[in-house]
């Protein structure tokens, strides 16, 4: 089972709210997932991101995968360090 860090999305249509969620590759993108770990409101200015980072660093840890959008969340929290530009 491949576990995937993620966003789900949540809110009305024109207004999203999104959770970070730990989920199963397999699952749909707002279905069944196994631990919402923080949100993260695109609509203030900045954007307002609250991370567990003591979870979202454990299952870094045991093995997940962020997605690309997730793991700018995370980089932006402090929970990874950020990456490095080639160039």
């Amino acid at each position: 089972m491949s576990v995937k860090i993620r966003l789900r999305r949540l809110g009305a249509k024109g207004r999203p709210i999104y959770r970070v969620v730990v989920a199963n590759s397999t699952s749909p993108r707002d279905g069944r997932f196994i631990e919402a770990i923080g949100h993260y409101d695109p609509r203030t200015d900045p954007g307002s991101i609250r991370i567990d980072a003591e979870r979202a660093a454990h299952w870094l840890k045991c093995g997940a995968q962020p997605t690309d959008t997730a793991r700018s969340l995370l980089q932006k929290a402090g929970v990874i360090p950020p990456t490095q530009k080639a160039g």
